[in-house]
């Protein structure tokens, strides 16, 4: 069954573990959903990621963040470009997720970015999604 969305799949399946306290979840894998989780890390919503080889395809498996209280670092995640309606954005026209407290995630001619390192190289993009 082949998927038209992707990145809303795996922004709704983590959204959907951290709503049933799961420590982990698994999808199937591919390059941009990879470096997406790598940014997700990198910016410390996620614990860790590890890539489970095996057929018939690879999966990801996402090791997911909670404070000591038992709450998810992620907030909240919303999709911002769809396949119907590709959302654009320059550096000049970046604006920070909650007065910086949250990250959008730019799909750039250099690989994905946050807006923060978009801005800071000055480089526009598709803005995928934003996370607080």
């Amino acid at each position: 069954m082949s998927m038209t969305d992707p990145i809303a799949d795996l922004l709704t399946r983590i959204r959907n573990a951290h709503l049933a306290k799961h420590d982990r979840l698994e999808l199937p894998a591919s390059k941009l959903k990879l470096e997406l989780c790598q940014l997700l890390k990198d910016e410390g919503y996620i614990d860790n990621i590890e890539v489970l080889e095996g057929s018939p395809s690879d999966q990801i498996r996402i090791y997911l963040r909670y404070s000591k209280g038992g709450k998810p670092a992620i907030t909240r995640m919303q999709r911002v470009s769809r396949p119907g309606r590709r959302v654009y954005r320059g550096a000049d026209d970046l604006r920070p997720v909650l007065n910086g407290l949250g990250t959008s995630v730019l799909s750039t001619s250099k690989g994905l970015l946050t807006d923060t390192q978009a801005r800071e190289q000055r480089i526009g993009g598709e803005v995928l999604c934003e996370i607080w």
